[in-house]
């Protein structure tokens, strides 16, 4: 992982008997087959969201495992990727929460740039071969960024989506910090309580309870854009 401010808070991790059998294991699969994402991305959520930056973050499991989706943040994909459904599922909340038109890509660094943490809980995947570098390690590693947003001082919102994403609920600090969870955006089970969960009018009301900035979460606005609307 290259310099950015993770490195101090992380860099005990580097160290533990984990962390050399995954970096290897991760290694070995890019050597004989494609995995995603690409080798550059691995750690794009932590570089292009900076712990001391963090006022949200958003938890998902696996990489996507389709050529071109994955790029180092959950549920986001590159400028001319499909959007897949849970990203549509995604968005379509976003538009009955806040009125945000669906955007048109899904990428969702704009989001990341001001402050969402898009973390997966692991980090890489063979391609076209979902859960396949599950339980290599990965998970300890990210648990460890949860813990370690957990610890900031100023009020975090976790939004966790699916009950593998709400069983990491007991790595935060809940007397501090803010967790909205629902179902998944899965099309297996958005209508099982995702749609209608409001994630983000509710996340911008913790944030703001709190006196932190709220996220301009509609994607196809400029910086005076509507996206930080309370709810009501």
């Amino acid at each position: 992982m290259s310099t950015t401010d993770w490195n101090p808070v992380l860099r005990g991790e580097f160290a533990k008997p984990y962390w050399e059998p995954l970096q290897r294991f991760v290694a070995e699969e890019r050597a004989r087959t494609e995995v995603f994402p690409a080798a550059a991305d691995t750690f794009a959520a932590l570089h292009l969201t900076p712990h001391a930056e963090v006022k949200v973050l958003i938890l998902g499991q696996d990489p996507y495992h389709g050529p071109g989706q994955a790029h180092g943040l959950c549920f986001s994909v590159r400028d001319g990727v499909a959007n897949p459904p849970s990203l549509q599922n995604i968005f379509k909340e976003l538009q009955a929460d806040l009125g945000c038109a669906p955007p048109a890509r899904g990428d969702l660094s704009a989001w990341a740039r001001q402050g969402v943490l898009l973390l997966n809980a692991v980090l890489t995947v063979r391609a076209r071969s979902a859960g396949s570098h599950a339980g290599k390690g990965w998970e300890q590693f990210t648990d460890e960024v949860i813990r370690a947003v957990s610890a900031k001082s100023d009020r975090v919102v976790f939004i966790l989506w699916g009950a593998y994403a709400r069983r990491k609920k007991a790595l935060i600090d809940l007397d501090r910090h803010v967790v909205i969870e629902s179902a998944h955006p899965s099309p297996l089970s958005a209508h099982n309580g995702f749609f209608g969960s409001r994630p983000f009018s509710r996340a911008n009301a913790a944030l703001a309870d709190a006196g932190r900035p709220t996220v301009r979460w509609c994607l196809d606005e400029g910086p005076s854009g509507s996206g930080n609307h309370r709810p009501g």
